[in-house]
């Protein structure tokens, strides 16, 4: 009871959604992610091999299938977050993985939904060979960019050496007249073994040190599609997450998402009749309460959710119950993406005006 009661009473005021309870108002703000399953343009990027999304390609991909696939997206991104905000507000923040250029990014953003809010957003081309990125969309009346950069991804293995993948969307800027720093990641597939996604687990914890030790009070989200589970070794050793709060030392992560798979079953995407749950967004320290204190007077974690909605899901069919992909078995779906989205949302208590 005293878990929701942040949450009881909603009002909008000054373009930022509030929660009242007990004499206090908060300010709530939604960050999430989203696998955007291949938004590639219809043109060919030199150096990339692209090919299957062109129009003689093996998708026949088109401009008509291109329109509507920005759309879907849109409709989906517009949506996160309004379970608990507005439609006018949504996420404060979200990251996304598999978009293929800036080209796309702006025909994304010029969407009716986003651009009703104003969205922009933060990317550097990647060094991966299909030409799929990972960029960070924002609402620049609630968070305030400082800088953006792209940590490579670096082979461990000699072998390796010309082995190129996805780097990590590091951002850095201001929320809620808080330092927060989002890193934008997808790890390597598991077409790769453990190994490759455990040496991205290991960079993003060593990002995450280097950070706080820029800014001991830095918040810092840690989001992407990991292509791994929680309980993983990428995730539970290498990247070191922790299950459960009280186990959270400062300086340390928190996965609210390993209790959801492990004790609810459920997930973000399905293979084999499973749920997986690869689309995580981990937490730092700073960001928790512990002790079961309930101190929002800084910016700080309050819920998690995996979003859906029926048009999101596959109704019928052998497939029925799994999200709703863009393509499936050589047809065109005109569906979403084969993940679901993941939310999660943060409270400050506003101060007190004289």
């Amino acid at each position: 009871m005293k878990r929701n009661v942040y949450l009881l009473l909603l009002m909008l005021l000054s373009g930022v959604f509030q929660a009242q309870a007990q004499n206090k108002k908060y300010n709530v703000y939604a960050v999430g992610f989203y696998n955007l399953e291949n938004l590639f343009d219809t043109c060919h990027d030199e150096g990339k091999k692209d090919y299957e999304f062109l129009p003689n390609g093996s998708y026949k991909w088109n401009g008509r299938k291109y329109s509507n696939k920005l759309h879907n997206m849109a409709r989906v991104l517009a949506d996160m977050g309004t379970d608990k905000l507005p439609q006018s507000i949504g996420c404060a923040i979200i990251g996304v993985s598999e978009v293929e250029n800036s080209k796309a990014l702006d025909d994304l953003v010029a969407q009716p939904e986003l651009a009703a809010r104003g969205y922009k957003y933060c990317h550097i081309e990647g060094p991966d060979r299909r030409g799929v990125d990972c960029a960070m969309l924002y609402n620049p009346r609630l968070f305030t960019v400082r800088d953006v950069k792209l940590v490579p991804y670096v082979p461990e293995l000699e072998k390796d050496s010309n082995y190129c993948t996805r780097g990590f969307l590091t951002v850095s800027g201001t929320l809620a007249d808080e330092h927060v720093t989002v890193v934008v990641n997808h790890l390597p597939s598991r077409f790769a073994t453990s190994f490759y996604r455990e040496t991205g687990g290991r960079q993003l914890r060593a990002l995450k040190d280097s950070l706080l030790r820029d800014d001991p009070n830095v918040k810092i989200l840690i989001m992407g599609d990991m292509n791994d589970d929680p309980m993983d070794k990428s995730m539970s050793e290498a990247l070191g997450a922790k299950r459960e709060i009280k186990n959270v030392k400062d300086g340390d992560l928190y996965n609210p998402w390993w209790n959801v798979l492990a004790k609810e079953g459920r997930g973000t995407l399905m293979y084999n009749g499973a749920w997986n749950l690869f689309d995580q967004i981990i937490l730092s320290s700073s960001l928790l309460n512990s002790d079961g204190r309930k101190d929002y007077s800084t910016l700080k974690y309050f819920q998690h959710q995996i979003f859906r909605r029926d048009y999101m899901i596959q109704q019928d069919g052998k497939y029925k119950g799994n999200p709703l992909r863009t393509h499936a078995g050589g047809v065109w779906l005109n569906g979403f993406s084969d993940h679901l989205p993941t939310i999660v949302y943060l409270v400050k208590e506003q101060k007190a005006t004289k």
